[in-house]
Order: C-alpha cells, then sequence, then structure tokens
C-alpha cells in the first residue's frame, strides 16, 4: 500500500481537501483547507485532480516518512523544506523515493502551509470530503507521530517550474459586500474600513479582531439566522469575528458584511498581530 507515515505532526497538521459544502440545513459547515489557492496549486503541482486531499500545518513543523515514490509539493508561504535532511525547496514538484522522510520548517510569515502528494491523501470520506472540521469534529482527527495515511493513484504531475510564493502585504484590504444586517450600525462602512488587528484567540473557526468596536442603531438581538464563510458577525462587544471555513452554520449576533471568496485565502495566512481594513463594495 502506498502510504506516508507521519513523525511529527508539528503544532497542529490536518487532512484538508477542498471541503463538503452544503450540508448547512444539517448543521454541517463547509470546512476544507482555509487557503484553497494554495491547496489547489500544490494539488497540480503534483498531477493530481485540484480537490484532492492533502495535509494543512499551522507554523510547519511537519514531518512524514513515505512507503513509495512519490512526487510532492509544498505550497502557502515561503518555507524551509528538506528530504532527508537537505534542501528541497517549496513551491516545486519534488521526488521522493521510498524510505525517505520530507520535514517543513517554520515560515517566517503566514501561518498554513499546504502538503500534496501523488494520489493525495485517501483516508475515508465523510460526507464527500476526508476534511477535518474543528469546531463539529467531522472528519479524520488531527494529525498525531505514528498515523499511517494512505495515499491514492498518482496521476502525471505537470513538471511545472518553481512558483514563486506571493510576499506577504503589510497590511490586508479585504474587499467585503456589505449587509445583510449593515444597517444595525451607525456607519458600517466607516466602521470596517477604520482598520483591525488580528488577535491570538483566531483559528480556523473564525478570525477575532481587535479595534474601536462598531456603534450599533439597533438594539437588541437577533434570532438565530444562517451564516456563511466570510460572514463578519458582530457580538455586543462591537468587535468583529470573520467567519473561515470551520463555522457555525447559524448566529444570532448580526452580520455586517461578507468576505469575497477570492480574498478567504489571505486571511487563513493572517498571524496574530496581523493589521485588516475591509474594503466594502
Amino acid at each position: 500500500m502506498r502510504s506516508l507515515e507521519v513523525l511529527d505532526p508539528g503544532r497542529l497538521a490536518l487532512v484538508e481537501d477542498l471541503g463538503r459544502p452544503g450540508y448547512a440545513h444539517l448543521g454541517v459547515a463547509p470546512s476544507g483547507a482555509l487557503d484553497t489557492a494554495s491547496l489547489r496549486l500544490a494539488n497540480r503541482l503534483v498531477g493530481n485532480a485540484e480537490a484532492a486531499a492533502g495535509i494543512e500545518t499551522l507554523l510547519g513543523g511537519l514531518s512524514v516518512r513515505f512507503t513509495a515514490a512519490v512526487t510532492a509539493a509544498v505550497t502557502g508561504p515561503a518555507v524551509d523544506v528538506r528530504i532527508d535532511g537537505r534542501p528541497a525547496g517549496s513551491h516545486a514538484p519534488l521526488a521522493v523515493r521510498a524510505g525517505q522522510t520530507l520535514t517543513l520548517g517554520t515560515p517566517p510569515v503566514g501561518l498554513r502551509c499546504y502538503l500534496a502528494v501523488s494520489g493525495g491523501i485517501a483516508v475515508e470520506p465523510v460526507l464527500g470530503s476526508r476534511s477535518r472540521d474543528v469546531l463539529s469534529g467531522i472528519g479524520p482527527p488531527p494529525l498525531e507521530t505514528g498515523d499511517v495515511l494512505p495515499l491514492g493513484n498518482p496521476g502525471i504531475p505537470i513538471g511545472a517550474d518553481v512558483v514563486v510564493p506571493a510576499p506577504a502585504p503589510g497590511e490586508l484590504v479585504v474587499p467585503v459586500t456589505l449587509g445583510p444586517r449593515d444597517d444595525w450600525f451607525a456607519d458600517p462602512a466607516g466602521g470596517l474600513a477604520a482598520g483591525w488587528t488580528v488577535t491570538a484567540e483566531s483559528n480556523r473557526v473564525g478570525l477575532r479582531l481587535d479595534g474601536t468596536p462598531l456603534r450599533r442603531a439597533v438594539e437588541g438581538e437577533l434570532p438565530s439566522e444562517g451564516v456563511v464563510t466570510g460572514a463578519i458577525q458582530v457580538p455586543p462587544s462591537g468587535l468583529p469575528v470573520v467567519f473561515l471555513a470551520d463555522h457555525p452554520t447559524t448566529g444570532g449576533y448580526p452580520v455586517a458584511a461578507v468576505v469575497k471568496t477570492a480574498a478567504l485565502s489571505a486571511l487563513a495566512q493572517a498571524r496574530p498581530g496581523t493589521r485588516i481594513r475591509f474594503r466594502p463594495s
């Protein structure tokens, strides 16, 4: 059986694909890779379908050993990648022989790196996806030392040269669509554009932000209603929470705006302390 063995999961390593959309009526979040652009790229580099499952790591540290020859690729922020201790590089297809070890360092910027392997991670799917949902506990558990993950049948790598990772900006400017509850706030557009800081309480469920609280124009609270990935929910504190892939499917606080889908990958790489400004449209 083609497989990889986890020698060290690092701080947190999860199996993720592009998620399980369409189950919100059952209370199941879409989940999946937070930085979908990086997972798609890694899969293309190794010859997989873009939706194949890979490994999402938090601040690197992952070390795995392969039982068969594979093509591997690591994407996300630029990071030190080594095969049997020798520098190999990220953002490029890597030929790894059976028995060799691939190790990720800690990226100097960003949060999440993605390891794709030819054939994809072939753990058992749940509701059509191999993704871990950290809020509900659906999907394969976080990786631990000694885990052995099966690999699928490989495709044909595209043979691309090194893909240069995009530099991390000093401040993220995030496009959003106002609503559906922007009328609950005195100045939603101006307040969201004023500037926010990502806090250490952020995770795959959502980014918690600090800054000047948004001022309410309506008293009281809403009955719970459905929320989507990218929803900017504002609790009574006035400090927004940007829901990411493992968000709850309903919420009782007003949603002032929703992040454009194309901007979600950048938010997935926002470390605590990152400055964010929302650009309403």
